[in-house]
């Protein structure tokens, strides 16, 4: 066979939709990543914070004395030196008004507070020296003298006017009072409505855990004034305008971050720390790089928290089940501080998910966000997407029960039908595309619904409690943002893809090179991925949100058709023809009607070795460009859970997990495959093991993974999964999101199991997570009713 007959051989093999093994793997398990922990650049010193050992409290004083004189040390920075400097604070970026029309409170973040401490974990000094060693030990030598306060950590309580203020300027330690929908309307539909179903939910709050502790090496270059950041985070681009505008105030040129590989994230490395500024005030002071890394005792206080939302869901319905409104009104607990898109997660993207896949005319969110002594909240994987469908399916569930109508057939009374798309939904949202009827009844017929029963009786003659449970969802991606789009030709004749998004563990490399094999005819194995350099880079919205694949994606195929264009008139010339009857297709440039023809890689070959062209022909096939972005996608699907509960000791194991799932145009289906086990695991763990606890005083009680309780690979079954696509509209691949997919059809699913097992103790509620002991107390209860 012919290299020509391989590289077309590979293209068919290796193109779009099919499920090619991630390129990055072998690399990976051979232990041969590149994270940022494994840099070492010479002559750097190495970072150790001080932080809060007390929730909230006065700051009288931060003595450093003894500190700087031990051995090694290089310097001690506390929030004092930092304000002197002329650093910037940490900003928020959401602009959303107070019901009342008032801008929300955003109290400003500095680096290292000087007035007040606000929670267990809040950094005060940044200690610096020659050894991770000499730096721990100086830091231990800080001593702080701080007056306690009052703490409160649950945002209903922080609510209240007795509750200790955090801020002097924030009365009620109100950030924002969110308001979405008409309420006039919506409570006319209440008052006429047949029935009213009501439910109170708790979002628990969740630590984030990647399996990479965040870690950065700050440098600074005196002559020319730049700064350099090597870092884990989700995308150069964006962490490159946060530090250049809010923190060192200089133009974004002057500021290079560079990520290489990273070990996870959900949301939590997006945006900027409080950590990095006195690491870039030490590399500037001290003339050499600053390394820092995070030990997981630290990174469960100071990393962000996911969740932790209270709210009063509320649906009515007709005499016939039909849904009329839907009303979600309660508590958003942010935190001490605002991370950069607090409360977005608890407020519009609620807004956005909550309706779902049900046609549900009205729609009315009025949520509080309120800041507590405990530590920031930020987004975390679907970021307000999975609990606003766990509110949605929740209540449809209860509401079947109340009503005594079948849970399916309530759904299908509801469903959004084929022939209302594009639907115009309350939300202000248009679904362009989606079968929600058809995802149901596939994935019902998938889980063997109708043997539910033979499972079930199976279950009880080992004693165990066997419930199942529908988790209908429909996620609303994020929305448009400026993507680059770069096809660069190496000297080595690999071909490198540069585009903004940001590999996390999500295995970007392989489906772009399948993308790029359909669109140029390259074969996957040539195809290199740059993503984790902001010099190299035009644009970049990162990965967050669902939408990599579908930015990433539209991005290459305006690269790659710009590629086309510059190459006609340099294959034209090569193959002595006129440019209108060049032809481009399957990797080769011919004259259009005949067997003469270039491979695009021999074209640039020949480039590389010096064609002579005509004045005004291109002089490369390069393509380093960007697009405005993509609309938002509707990505859904159907899960169904099926658990066992032991009554004796409250244990719920889930058995059986099926899902359907319409991610529009697959583009590697293995990789979606593993992006979804790993959404819904990280569903089931909040379903039914995770949660952040705090004392009265604000202490952390779940401080370690001796008491957080993250699952284990015993606490998943094995997952079946299936496609049915309806192609997007609004992208070139008609791509829909799939990364967080998971999270949002597990927590109802699971949930929705749980209580039709425990449904025959008159169990209708219980709330997240369904941990063993409140499982046990709420069958013990129930019975002591009876």
């Amino acid at each position: 066979m012919s290299p020509r007959d391989e590289d077309r051989l590979a293209i068919e093999k290796f193109g779009v939709g099919q499920p090619v093994r991630r390129m990055e793997d072998p690399v990976l398990l051979r232990g041969q990543g590149r994270f940022t922990d494994d840099i070492n650049l010479p002559g750097q010193a190495y970072a150790v914070f001080v932080r809060s050992s007390v929730a909230h409290g006065k700051i009288h004083a931060i003595d450093t004395s003894t500190a700087r004189a031990m051995p090694g040390v290089l310097g001690v920075y506390t929030g004092q030196e930092l304000n002197a400097a002329g650093y910037g604070t940490l900003k928020n970026i959401i602009a959303f008004p107070n019901r009342d029309g008032t801008p929300m409170k955003k109290p400003a973040r500095p680096a290292l507070p000087t007035d007040k401490v606000r929670f267990v974990g809040d950094p005060v000094a940044c200690v610096v020296a020659e050894t991770v060693a000499q730096a721990k030990d100086a830091a231990e030598a800080v001593t702080l003298d701080i007056d306690p306060l009052p703490a409160v950590t649950e945002a209903r309580e922080a609510a209240k006017p007795t509750a200790p203020l955090l801020y002097d300027d924030v009365p009620g330690n109100l950030s924002l009072d969110y308001h979405y929908g008409d309420a006039a309307k919506v409570a006319d539909a209440f008052a006429r409505a047949a029935h009213v179903t009501r439910l109170g939910l708790i979002n628990n709050r969740l630590v984030v855990a990647p399996m990479e502790p965040r870690s950065a090496i700050a440098e600074h270059a005196a002559k020319s004034g730049n700064w350099t950041l090597r870092i884990g985070c989700q995308g150069v681009m964006g962490l490159r305008r946060q530090l250049a505008a809010d923190i060192l105030n200089v133009p974004p040129e002057k500021v290079r971050v560079l990520a290489g590989n990273v070990g996870g994230s959900f949301g939590m490395k997006a945006s900027v720390y409080p950590e990095y500024t006195p690491l870039f005030h030490a590399a500037r002071l001290l003339g050499r790089p600053v390394k820092w890394t995070d030990e997981r005792s630290g990174s469960f206080l100071s990393d962000h928290h996911g969740r932790n939302h209270d709210i009063l869901g509320e649906l009515a319905l007709d005499k016939n089940g039909g849904f009329l409104a839907v009303r979600i009104t309660g508590y958003v607990n942010v935190g001490a501080y605002l991370t950069t898109v607090t409360p977005l997660m608890g407020t519009l993207n609620v807004v956005k998910n909550t309706i779902g896949v049900y046609a549900t005319p009205l729609i009315e969110v009025a949520m509080k966000g309120v800041f507590t002594n405990t530590s920031p909240v930020g987004a975390y994987r679907g970021a307000g997407r999975p609990e606003s469908n766990y509110y949605m399916e929740r209540l449809v569930e209860y509401a079947a029960a109340e009503m005594k109508i079948d849970r399916i057939e309530l759904r299908r009374r509801n469903h959004i039908a084929p022939q209302q798309i594009p639907y115009e939904a309350p939300s202000d949202q248009t679904y362009d595309s989606g079968n929600f009827r058809a995802v149901l009844d596939r994935a019902l017929a998938a889980a063997d619904w109708s043997g539910f029963d033979k499972r079930k009786a199976e279950s009880l003659k080992r004693g165990k409690l066997r419930g199942r449970g529908v988790g209908s969802f429909l996620e609303v991606t994020a929305p448009t943002n400026p993507e680059s789009g770069g096809v660069r030709f190496e000297a080595d004749g690999t071909v490198t893809i540069l585009t903004g998004t940001l590999d996390y563990g999500q295995g970007h490399w392989t489906p772009f090179a399948q993308v790029l094999a359909d669109q140029l005819g390259i074969p996957p194995g040539k195809v290199r991925l740059m993503q984790g350099d902001s010099d190299q880079l035009v644009a970049g919205g990162g990965t967050g949100g669902s939408r990599s694949a579908q930015n990433s994606s539209a991005a290459l195929v305006a690269a790659a058709k710009k590629v086309v264009d510059q190459g006609k008139p340099i294959a034209a010339h090569v193959l002595e023809a006129a440019v209108p009857d060049i032809e481009f297709a399957r990797g080769r440039f011919a004259i259009a009607g005949t067997d003469r023809a270039i491979g695009i890689l021999d074209l640039a070959a020949k480039l590389r070795q010096g064609l002579k062209l005509p004045e005004g022909v291109p002089t490369t096939l390069n393509v380093n460009d960007k697009i405005d972005g993509v609309p938002s996608t509707f990505p859904n699907g159907c899960h169904v859970a099926e658990v066992e509960v032991d009554p004796d000791t409250g244990v719920v194991e889930v058995v059986k997990y099926t899902t359907v799932n319409d991610f529009g145009t697959i583009l590697n289906p293995m990789i979606v495959e593993g992006q979804l086990h790993g959404g819904v695991t990280q569903g089931i763990g909040q379903a039914l093991s995770e949660r952040v606890v705090y004392n009265e005083d604000g202490q952390p009680l779940t401080g370690s993974f001796m008491d957080y309780a993250l699952p284990r690979a015993a606490d998943v079954p094995n997952f079946s999964w299936e496609s049915l696509p309806t192609p997007a509209t609004t992208n070139p691949l008609g791509v829909k999101g799939c990364g967080e997919a998971g999270c949002a059809g597990a927590l109802p699913s699971v949930m929705n199991a749980v209580v039709d097992a425990l449904s025959q103790y008159g169990i209708t509620h219980i709330d997240m997570p369904a941990t063993p002991h409140r499982v046990w107390q709420a069958i013990k209860q129930a019975k002591a009713k009876r």
